[in-house]
């Protein structure tokens, strides 16, 4: 409580300024956990060749953070954002890392090449993500084989799900970690693209919210962010004009601007628990 009751006496107001500035100093300095550097930290990013992926990690490795960056087919791409990772900063290491993630050998594969190669990564963004096929808000469950939904669920839910597990020790033993999923507002409202990806999403904050909970005490948080209609990705790369139509602000998102989302997850240690929804206005609030 900063108030002393009156102003009157510039005395007293010039020892509640000093007084103010003092919280405000002590609660901003290096050593403050709330707010911190990830320098000498090591982030694991799925599907970071590109889109939301490649943003954050252009966005982590600006506050000296190192990226195991993880691909799929895009070899190229993945190479391409290595270098530029590098040029950030001398303190950033960036290596690529291959891995289809609906093997779950080849996603213990992946953790071990990492770990191997650059570390125990002290961050995780679950972000790759596959809708394996569209239908659309009025098609047809039956269009979506069992074969299909297992598909999604592997590399959206069962893939997130092992690369967690894989990497929490670490995390626990030296008392900090993050954990980030890359959900989607169609967890909550069913989205567009058809119902085994708004599913495989939707168990993504089940997942969350235990880890958080059971974990919180022990210096790992665990978040999500849920993005709707983000333009510069594959997903959305050929968005009609009616799926435009549904985001109030007029236009569909920007990858950065979900990157700046998952910084404030990664460096928030007050934050955990909680699904960050980016949708343009889409719903009114948190799911």
């Amino acid at each position: 409580m900063l108030s002393v009751g009156y102003c009157c006496n510039t005395r007293r107001c010039s020892q509640v300024r000093c007084l103010a500035w003092s919280v405000y100093s002590s609660s901003h300095t290096s050593s403050n956990l709330t707010v911190m550097s990830l320098k000498g930290k090591l982030a694991l990013i799925t599907g970071c060749s590109g889109g939301i992926g490649a943003a954050t990690a252009v966005v982590l490795a600006r506050q000296g953070c190192s990226i195991a960056v993880h691909y799929n087919s895009a070899a190229e791409k993945a190479l391409a954002l290595t270098k530029t990772l590098r040029d950030i900063s001398p303190d950033v290491r960036a290596f690529k890392f291959q891995a289809n993630l609906s093997d779950y050998d080849a996603v213990r594969q992946l953790h071990s090449e990492v770990v191997e190669k650059m570390g125990h990564p002290d961050i995780l963004f679950n972000n790759a993500g596959a809708t394996v096929k569209a239908i659309g808000r009025m098609g047809n469950i039956q269009d979506v084989s069992v074969e299909d939904f297992e598909q999604t669920w592997k590399v959206n839910t069962g893939s997130s799900y092992l690369l967690t597990q894989l990497c929490l020790p670490h995390m626990l033993e030296q008392k900090y970690g993050r954990v980030v999923f890359n959900s989607s507002v169609a967890a909550g409202i069913g989205g567009v693209v058809g119902p085994h990806y708004a599913s495989s999403k939707s168990a993504l904050h089940g997942l969350l919210h235990w880890l958080a909970t059971r974990y919180a005490k022990e210096g790992v948080t665990c978040n999500a962010v849920a993005p709707a209609l983000i333009s510069d990705t594959t997903m959305m790369a050929n968005a009609t004009d009616e799926t435009r139509r549904l985001i109030p602000v007029g236009r569909m998102g920007l990858s950065h601007e979900i990157a700046s989302i998952v910084e404030l997850l990664v460096t928030n240690a007050y934050m955990t628990n909680k699904i960050i929804v980016a949708d343009g206005g889409m719903t009114p609030s948190a799911f």
